[in-house]
């Protein structure tokens, strides 16, 4: 064999052996990396300004609610503490909706849309007056979520089934629901009687939250870790404590999320928020009920 075939010979012996030891050394490292322990999944979290109704912008300090509950504008909504986990927000056309609707505490109106939860009988009713065009009790006696998807004038309601805990200390599958009020220019999310954290499907089905009502007892909802990782996972910048039984209870929710929250309390029970009204630093802010 002539010596130049035998060095062209030679130079491709010696490439193909090196190609060889490569995928053979990139494949240990592979292999290196796959034996590893897998990290450690993320939490779900709030996807970045996804909403599927409403999204809040520019957030400067909230607006101080009128005291003589004066004509809304077309991007407000009213808030009112009635008491309990029970909520009246009235919606530009004067739309009123009242949450975790009961026969102990109740607004001083009767609400066009009523919404409730069965882990108590505080949170519902099985008498609501017929003047009220929407009942919309967040469980179904089959066990299925609920998924509401009501509109009514410039109010658009959407649910979120959850789980709640039984007497018997097992689950009950969908009995509680987070019902998503969108209105004016706000998205406002009520948790209702919630009893765990959030996965996210159901953060998906939430979708970005401007307000958030939160149940803040510590013991018969969450202890203080869950719902934290629930406000931290829902992201919305404004908070309203509710479902506590004493200045105790709700003081010690609110050392714990100090670092994180600025807290400021009112002296009335309404406050009128819109778009341009959120916080620019996410707030606890408490509402005296009546």
């Amino acid at each position: 064999m002539p010596g130049h075939v035998v060095d062209r010979f030679r130079a491709a012996f010696i490439a193909s052996a090196c190609l060889a030891l490569a995928l053979v050394a990139g494949a240990f490292v592979a292999g290196q990396a796959l034996a590893q322990s897998p990290a450690a999944p993320a939490k779900p979290q709030m996807k970045e300004d996804f909403c599927p109704g409403l999204v809040a912008g520019k957030r400067p300090p909230i607006t101080p609610a009128s005291l003589r509950m004066a004509a809304l504008a077309a991007d407000q909504v009213r808030i009112t503490y009635i008491g309990h986990s029970t909520f009246l927000i009235e919606s530009p056309k004067l739309v009123r909706i009242a949450t975790d609707y009961n026969d102990y505490v109740r607004p001083p109106l009767v609400p066009d849309i009523v919404t409730m939860n069965r882990a108590h009988t505080t949170h519902y009713t099985d008498r609501p007056e017929p003047e009220i065009k929407h009942v919309l009790r967040g469980w179904r006696e089959d066990g299925k979520p609920t998924g509401y998807d009501v509109s009514y004038q410039d109010v658009h309601v959407r649910s979120v089934a959850t789980n709640i805990r039984d007497w018997g200390g097992g689950t009950m599958r969908h009995g509680n629901s987070i019902f998503v009020f969108e209105v004016g220019s706000l998205c406002v999310a009520h948790l209702g009687h919630l009893h765990h954290t959030l996965n996210q499907q159901q953060l998906d089905q939430i979708g970005r939250v401007d307000v958030v009502m939160v149940p803040v007892d510590g013991s018969w909802t969450m202890d203080l870790d869950g719902m934290v990782e629930v406000l931290q996972s829902l992201k919305a910048p404004l908070a309203i404590p509710m479902h506590y039984f004493s200045t105790g209870t709700l003081n010690r929710f609110l050392d714990r999320v100090r670092d994180n929250y600025e807290i400021e309390y009112r002296d009335t029970p309404s406050v009128v928020v819109s778009r341009s009204t959120l916080p620019s630093k996410p707030k606890f802010m408490v509402l005296p009920g009546r």
